[in-house]
């Protein structure tokens, strides 16, 4: 029997479909989050070979496809290494260390300009009187630029405690985990034990039964005379 591919062109349109509507297809950016290294692996799922050992904290990454039976994404670094990790593991913007970095940067940038116009607005200061109205409009805008420091230095600061917290989340995480798979062990453990310890009530059932049974066969046989 010959096998026409027209006939088997509906069936792999139907197989197309469902793996579309599967992996949701996305083009949006991610980063990992604080504190963590995430195996990339070749598949949706633990048990995938690992293509990665650990994509650091702060990564940046293009989410490809998502599954959302194994909640895992298809990504790409900025490198070109391709694959999968958990979605738990990503955040949807940079980590509070890449902000902070950031925020100091705007900081400094600041400060020179302040810096720079009061040194412009001393100069102005000494020469004509006609530099008054420049000399008004500058201030207003190192006020205006002094007010946006101290609103940067307040995210700053609030971004450090951020990621202070989500240090201590971490560890309080990682420690949990912990005692959950120690707590899974002792039971697994007494588990075993107890099957252990039926398997040998049964055993020694089994053998009193055969010496019963020996006993009751190796008794002598009253003659129907006596």
């Amino acid at each position: 029997m010959r096998l026409n591919i027209k006939d088997l062109l509906p069936g792999l349109m139907l197989l197309m479909t469902l793996g579309l509507s599967t992996w949701t297809q996305a083009a949006e950016t991610a980063w990992i989050s604080d504190k963590l290294t995430v195996p990339l692996r070749s598949g949706p799922s633990t048990s995938h070979r690992i293509l990665h050992r650990g994509l650091p904290a702060g990564t940046e990454l293009t989410i490809l496809a998502e599954d959302p039976d194994s909640d895992f994404v298809q990504i790409v670094t900025s490198r070109g290494l391709e694959g999968w990790l958990p979605s738990q593991y990503l955040v949807s913007q940079p980590i509070a260390r890449d902000r902070l970095v950031t925020a100091q940067r705007k900081v400094d940038e600041l400060s020179a300009t302040v810096t720079r116009l009061r040194s412009e607005l001393a100069g102005l200061s000494q020469g004509k009187s006609e530099a008054d109205s420049s000399n008004s409009a500058m201030k207003k805008q190192i006020a205006t630029l002094e007010q946006e420091l101290a609103e940067i230095k307040r995210v700053s600061a609030n971004a450090l405690n951020l990621s202070e917290q989500n240090v201590e989340l971490t560890e309080l995480n990682a420690r949990l985990r912990s005692e959950v798979d120690e707590l899974v062990g002792n039971i697994t453990a007494l588990e075993d034990r107890a099957q252990e310890r039926w398997l040998m009530i049964g055993g020694g059932l089994v053998l009193l039964g055969l010496i019963c049974g020996f006993a009751i066969k190796s008794r002598p046989r009253r003659s129907a005379w006596s």
